[in-house]
């Protein structure tokens, strides 16, 4: 059990050491300063002369945000065509058939807003065309978008009035070039000689010990899994995820995985620092991100290691604590850090079967998504804990009777009310679509003409499959991916909900805060003084924390209290 500890602790201590540097290498490469990367000029400048870019020109927010959803729109249209005729086009070696309309819809949709829900089992669900050219593109441009739209944000804390604040095309261009391309390359190899499979052949057979003839999926596997895990996107190339033995066949591949999936977005705050020169608000930031991912990660190994109360009461041992739906070669420990890991992160690939893991655990992991601002996604994850930051800036101003502001730049209703707004939508899309799915499940459980009945949705009855019903829901609000896979999500219902939950999870908390931080960056900055409240201390940490448990707590915990709460109640 000590080394599963140390390996724990490993993990994170190299997490943190690499996303220092790397976060004044990014920095430097939103900044346009000379850096390592520079090599990759000429590839750069070749796209932006096939895409009619002018790398030169800046961009009012307003104009950076109808790029940014333009070009999501052509890869949405792009993406759903490839998925409705993958069946009939090349690479498919295994013959999978082509996706129905609506899983289509909910696939495309998924992947290029950075969630890689899945609704579909890779093996069986994709071809290698749609793995490499669907999947696997959108994981490198969804994550690519989020960080763009972060340094967008970056702009506004700089104390130089504009009506412009950068351009989205090219820090998209660079965030690919000069971070997610090489990183994955990296990490890919790494896997690739641990063992994931990194070729184009098909199935191929082993006999069991029991006899069996058993098919066994392959594929240019290696790739995938890197960019999934670099770009906080989630999607496995197959369906059990890293849980796999062929997505992460070691300890030490599953520390690769977590490591990358957990670098870029603690190194994203600390290029915060680094690129408006204010290294204490990052590190206030960073402390306020790692005590939330401490109260969720801590309690969860304990329950994980205290095992199952259902077993224990059979007089069962278990000292290796729950490990109903983890692997042997990870253990109870290591699953329990990567299942907060990937929820507060909004990844949602999975080590071990969340739909198993303990009561209490489920309440950690759904918190995690619900606040959606501990670390977060690759640039969403400070996008998200922009608006609490706001709201934070503006209760505080008006506790001590002066007009908030932020970094020499007064916070006024304009910008409170669209923060207010991102930040209600969360809690209305989590509780309502639930709520939908709920009454369906109730009224309409034996519909005939439905092709899967909602009454054959839940493989748990009870307070655990209200839980699969809002787990879903809040995965794809969070743009994270992870589900209690008890639920038959497969069907028109969940397809198409989750659909339009996951454009809204997505956009709205991109538009909102992009949106504020233009509106600051026109405004007049007026030097900090003695009265200016500062937002880089301690205290201020504090007032931001109260705000994000205050505002969770009030939206979430009567869904919480239905579900996961209420199941673990009735087990002790």
């Amino acid at each position: 059990m000590t080394t599963e500890w140390i390996g724990v602790l490993v993990m994170y201590g190299l997490t943190v050491l690499l996303a220092i540097p790397l976060g004044k290498f990014l920095a430097k490469v939103f900044r346009d300063e000379p850096n390592a990367f520079d090599f990759m000029k000429p590839l750069e400048r070749l796209i932006y002369r096939l895409g009619g870019i002018d790398p030169t020109a800046d961009l009012t927010w307003k104009q950076n945000l109808v790029a940014l959803l333009t070009i999501n729109l052509v890869w949405f249209v792009f993406a759903f065509v490839l998925l409705l005729f993958q069946g009939s086009l090349p690479l498919n070696p295994d013959g999978n058939p082509s996706q129905t309309p609506d899983l289509a819809f909910n696939t495309a949709i998924s992947f290029m807003v950075n969630c890689d829900l899945q609704h579909y089992s890779g093996e069986s669900g994709a071809t290698y065309l749609t793995q490499l050219a669907v999947m696997m593109f959108l994981m490198f441009t969804s994550a690519a978008t989020g960080i763009a739209a972060a340094v967008l944000l970056f702009r506004s804390f700089l104390p130089q009035m504009a009506e412009t604040v950068g351009n989205f095309y090219v820090l998209f261009t660079k965030a690919i070039t000069r971070l997610l391309l090489p990183g994955s390359l990296v990490v890919a190899l790494i896997l690739a000689f641990n063992g994931v499979p990194a070729s184009f052949d098909g199935k191929d057979t082993i006999v069991s010990m029991q006899g069996d003839t058993v098919g066994v999926s392959r594929g240019p596997a290696a790739g995938m899994i890197a960019i999934k895990h670099l770009g906080t996107n989630g999607g496995g190339w197959f369906g059990a995820n890293s849980s796999h033995p062929l997505e992460s066949p070691n300890y030490l591949t599953n520390m690769v995985e977590m490591i990358a999936q957990m670098v870029i977005p603690i190194a994203m705050i600390f290029a915060l620092g680094f690129f408006i020169n204010r290294k204490r608000f990052a590190w206030m930031i960073y402390g306020v991100m790692t005590i939330g991912f401490l109260l969720l990660v801590v309690p969860t190994i304990l329950t994980e290691l205290g095992g199952s109360p259902a077993i224990a009461h059979l007089g069962v041992n278990q000292p290796a604590g729950a490990m109903e739906g983890k692997e042997v070669r990870f253990g109870a420990l290591a699953s329990a850090y990567w299942s907060i890991a990937t929820t507060i992160i909004s990844t949602g690939s999975v080590n071990s079967m969340h739909d198993s893991s303990m009561a209490m655990s489920g309440v950690m992991e759904l918190l995690g998504m619900m606040v959606n601002a501990f670390y977060g996604g690759v640039g969403a994850g400070l996008l998200n804990f922009y608006f609490f930051l706001i709201i934070a800036v503006f209760i505080s101003g008006l506790m001590v009777g002066r007009t908030p502001e932020l970094f020499g730049r007064k916070v006024e209703a304009r910008e409170i009310k669209i923060a207010s707004i991102v930040a209600l939508l969360s809690a209305f899309l989590v509780k309502g679509g639930t709520a939908l799915a709920a009454w369906i499940f109730m009224q309409h459980g034996d519909a005939s003409t439905w092709a899967v009945k909602p009454s054959a949705w839940l493989n748990n009855p009870g307070f655990h499959g209200f839980s699969e019903m809002l787990y879903e829901i809040t995965s794809a609000n969070a743009n994270n991916g992870s589900g209690f896979e008890g639920l038959g999500d497969n069907n028109f219902f969940w397809n198409y909900t989750t659909g339009i939950v996951l454009i809204l999870g997505r956009f709205i908390p991109i538009i909102g805060p992009v949106a504020i931080a233009g509106l600051l960056a026109r405004k007049k900055y007026v030097p900090e003084s003695s009265g200016t409240l500062p937002v880089d201390t301690a205290t201020f940490g504090l007032m931001i924390f109260a705000v994000i448990f205050i505002l969770t707590a009030l939206s979430f915990f009567p869904a919480l209290a239905l579900g996961p709460l209420a199941e673990y109640f009735s087990l002790k």
